[in-house]
């Protein structure tokens, strides 16, 4: 069996995936047209060229243009479904979907409607697909944290659809303790906690988000390794990392995939996943971040195994798919 097909047939948890980030240019340009919404992109191919990002405000100008076609609940569902589909294709057996309320909200499209599509095609998803999911709510982090209040005010309805919190956007200038009152509010409605720190921003984020947010993942975490007493730590206690290797090439976070950090957090005893983040702006989904850093089948076992361990289904669950992967290492190597 050539690696292409061992990735292909690896099953997998993704821990980090937006799902507004998966609106590949022709859904967005159908649903453009579907909801009479203007584009200053005539065409797919001119959207697929601007997909040209410096940085991560680059990338975020465009990711909350795109979302202005995202009006109703069926353009939700489908915009759901297309990743689904895409994700069990690529033998993806459980999601943990970030969404971002605010830049929907913001644009006055209700909570409910957004909310009603995506748990509409998770529903859907597991039955046709086989794909569990989750969903975690994120809070725009270059919003201020009494916008954060309000989002949850909003969400709190529909506490039994969403499983925690996150934070992302624009990380630089905005650390994370800006938002530890809406954290420790979430973490006492017995909310998960994530949070997006080390990406842009310096290891000491890192550490605020461990501290202060008391999130139980790092997403990302690259500048972590700036750190060794911070790393001692991560390893010590096993705090995941979850990993995008596509994206931090793509957001110029690292200048080559043959230097990416992931190696480094595996040769660390760090908890890395791996993740495509943003797959229909970064070139890639799971199998294609997986194949792009040209990982050992050792290394690709260790991710996988770590993106179910990382997972916040229950044990059982856990258990079910650490079997199926570990029987698929024996029967393919």
């Amino acid at each position: 069996m050539d690696d292409r097909r061992f990735i292909e047939g690896l099953p997998k948890a993704e821990l980090h995936i937006h799902i507004e980030g998966s609106l590949e240019p022709e859904l967005m340009m159908a649903l453009a047209q579907r909801n009479g919404v203007s584009l200053r992109f005539p065409s797919i191919e001119a959207l697929r060229a601007a997909y040209r990002f410096s940085n991560l405000q680059d990338f975020l100008d465009l990711y909350y243009e795109g979302m202005r076609v995202l009006l109703h609940e069926q353009d939700f569902y489908d915009l759901a479904m297309a990743y689904f589909r895409k994700a069990a294709s690529q033998n993806v057996r459980h999601a943990e979907i970030f969404f971002d309320p605010q830049g929907h909200t913001g644009r006055g499209v209700p909570f409910r409607i957004l909310i009603d599509g995506l748990s509409r095609a998770q529903a859907d998803a597991e039955r046709q697909f086989d794909v569990s999911s989750s969903l975690i709510l994120c809070f725009l982090r270059h919003l201020d944290e009494a916008d954060a209040e309000r989002t949850l005010d909003e969400a709190l309805p529909w506490r039994d659809r969403f499983i925690g919190v996150g934070l992302d956007s624009s990380e630089k200038g905005r650390p994370p303790r800006l938002f530890e009152r809406v954290f420790a509010r979430a973490r006492g409605l017995g909310l998960h906690a994530v949070a997006h720190a080390g990406e842009e921003g310096p290891a000491e984020y890192v550490r605020e988000a461990l501290d202060l947010l008391k999130v139980e993942r790092i997403d990302h975490g690259n500048r972590a390794l700036d750190d060794t007493g911070l790393i001692a730590r991560i390893a010590r206690e096993q705090i995941p990392l979850t990993v995008c290797p596509l994206s931090n090439l793509r957001l110029c976070v690292v200048p080559d995939l043959e230097d990416h950090p992931l190696r480094r957090m595996l040769d660390e005893g760090l908890m890395a996943t791996i993740n495509s983040d943003d797959p229909a702006y970064f070139g890639g989904y799971m199998n294609e971040n997986l194949a792009a850093l040209r990982l050992s089948r050792g290394d690709m076992m260790t991710l996988a195994r770590n993106g179910f361990r990382a997972a916040f289904c229950d044990e059982a669950s856990k258990q079910r798919h650490l079997e199926a992967l570990n029987a698929y290492g024996l029967s393919g190597t």
